[in-house]
């Protein structure tokens, strides 16, 4: 049987992360919506990601039902946040849910995201936010993140982390690398002590809208360049 291409894809995209070192061991997970458009492939709870293959990826219903593959551990919080968030937003077709430490310290600050960078202006009034409440083991909780989601694509989870989401795997990472830029940045400039220089808001939104729209196919060409790398890195 031929092998999906979205199954290589969502399996790349959890090498990539592990080879940028945006993984946390087995803790977060990456999803894309099925070829079928009301399932999504998960990898297997309890992998690393420098483990994910195509053929070890799950098939799962958005109310948590595996319909293909072995999971290794039922993982209720993945299930709950994916499947609601696919279910209820058909623009979504890829979730990356990650937690670094530099992401997780913005999603602390009362301020959250700040326009301090230009990898911070690719969010700028894009990001929504979502109070901690713990682990996502009801049902209420997947309704509540995708409540406080909106319409937006980027949700900072209070003290605990972010998920990026696409409309394509390759936008969803474009997020994601970028998203860790900006808190990195953010971090490292905070901690100087020093007065900040902060871009106009006329600024910002002009950079907000020419950074989204600077290539038709958003994230496509940097994901191109990542997967030449996995491939020199495991011919």
């Amino acid at each position: 049987m031929m092998m999906s291409l979205l199954r290589k894809d969502l399996a790349y995209a959890y090498q990539i992360l592990a080879y940028l070192g945006l993984d946390d061991h087995t803790y977060t997970h990456l999803s894309v919506r099925a070829e079928d458009g009301c399932s999504y492939y998960i990898y297997p709870f309890g992998f690393r990601f420098e483990e994910v293959t195509p053929e070890c990826l799950l098939r799962v219903s958005f109310d948590g039902e595996i319909l293909e593959g072995s999971e290794y551990q039922y993982n209720r919080t993945g299930y709950i946040v994916h499947g609601a968030i696919y279910q209820r937003r058909q623009d979504i077709n890829a979730i990356f849910h990650i937690h670094t430490p530099e992401i997780v310290a913005v999603s602390a600050l009362k301020e959250g995201l700040q326009p301090l960078s230009q990898w911070a202006l690719h969010f700028y009034h894009q990001i929504a936010y979502h109070s901690y409440n713990s682990l996502a083991l009801d049902e209420s909780q997947g309704n509540d993140l995708i409540d406080d989601l909106q319409d937006k694509f980027i949700l900072l989870m209070r003290n605990h982390g972010s998920l990026t989401c696409g409309k394509t795997i390759q936008e969803a990472m474009f997020y994601t690398y970028h998203l860790q830029q900006a808190c990195k940045t953010q971090c490292l400039i905070l901690s100087m002590n020093q007065e900040l220089i902060v871009p106009d808001i006329s600024i910002c939104e002009k950079a907000v809208k020419e950074l989204l729209s600077f290539e038709s196919d958003l994230g496509a060409r940097d994901w191109e360049a990542w997967v030449r790398r996995l491939k020199i890195s495991h011919p």
